[in-house]
């Protein structure tokens, strides 16, 4: 079954959250490569799980909130990515987590966002395995970042990160080894390394117009 017979359902329109609940239960269940993780696991580390949330705008061209990194951040500094962190002891689950950072980040009311699903973890070289929580809000809300997180606020469209034509293939030299990444220029924002990995696998995932 394609992203298509997800649209219409009869004579009436299929709602955007219903689309994407079809299409990543279909995406889900195929066999297709992932990104599993930015470099070897080194040691016996175990990873520390985070959550994030991909909040997909409910318009006619949906499109994804992401967020900018002040530059004075120790860590991560001026790199885009979405409103997420760390999965706190008192944190339900996954989802709850992805909530609770997108509320402390940018002012996110967990209330206007319905959530369509679970994606495949990601294993970052800073020892985190992040899960991306797939939820629909409202277009148009209004945010307000934390600024000692986030810099800046913006919109991408979904058709536009998912378009397998927009990721590019980039190198660096890590520990003295050749390594890929991926890499993603929306307007003047450059996005890539473990956010622009969880946008390709979502691509892989979900089968939509672009």
């Amino acid at each position: 079954m394609e992203w298509r017979q997800f649209l219409f359902h009869g004579s009436h329109r299929v709602s955007l959250a219903q689309r994407l609940r079809g299409a990543l239960v279909f995406g889900m269940a195929q066999h297709v490569p992932m990104i599993e993780r930015d470099a070897p696991v080194q040691g016996d580390n175990v990873p520390t799980e985070a959550a994030v949330l991909i909040a997909i705008t409910d318009r006619p061209d949906p499109g994804v909130i992401l967020t900018q990194r002040p530059q004075s951040m120790r860590k991560h500094g001026g790199q885009v990515a979405f409103p997420g962190g760390r999965v706190d002891a008192d944190d339900a689950d996954l989802i709850a987590a992805a909530l609770r950072e997108a509320e402390e980040e940018i002012a996110l009311l967990s209330s206007h966002v319905d959530i369509i699903g679970l994606t495949d973890p990601y294993h970052t070289i800073t020892g985190y395995v992040v899960t991306p929580v797939l939820g629909v809000i409202p277009p148009d809300l209004l945010f307000t970042p934390n600024e000692q997180e986030v810099d800046a606020i913006f919109e991408v469209p979904l058709s536009f990160l998912l378009n397998p034509i927009n990721h590019r293939t980039q190198t660096l030299d890590w520990e003295g080894q050749e390594r890929f990444y991926y890499e993603l220029n929306w307007e003047d924002r450059r996005i890539w390394g473990a956010t622009a990995a969880m946008i390709v696998n979502l691509s892989r995932r979900l089968t939509w117009p672009t």
